[in-house]
């Protein structure tokens, strides 16, 4: 399984840029998109920064990654995924 990071650039030289998640730091390849600015939050796959995202997703999917580590750690994992608890499923309108 592949999974994406959303990093924040703190460094870019306008091919690649250093980015950190947590305490991590890597250099990846912002070629994909089109001059991303110093403090930008982007997702990285392998990497290479694939797209844009804002604050609000940037969030959201560090808490995912946090929540799945605290469940395979045995922890509770709901405080990650509150915006999820009590609500069903949706199907993706393409799917629809």
């Amino acid at each position: 399984m592949c999974l994406g990071l959303p990093m924040t650039i703190i460094e870019t030289d306008g091919t690649s840029a250093l980015c950190e998640y947590g305490d991590e730091q890597r250099r990846v390849s912002v070629m994909l998109l089109a001059e991303p600015p110093l403090g930008a939050k982007v997702l990285v796959h392998i990497d290479t920064a694939v797209r844009l995202l804002d604050d609000d997703e940037a969030r959201l999917i560090a808490d995912a990654l946090e929540g799945r580590d605290a469940a395979l750690n045995g922890h509770d994992c709901d405080r990650f995924f509150a915006d999820l608890i009590g609500q069903e499923p949706q199907l993706p309108e393409y799917l629809r």
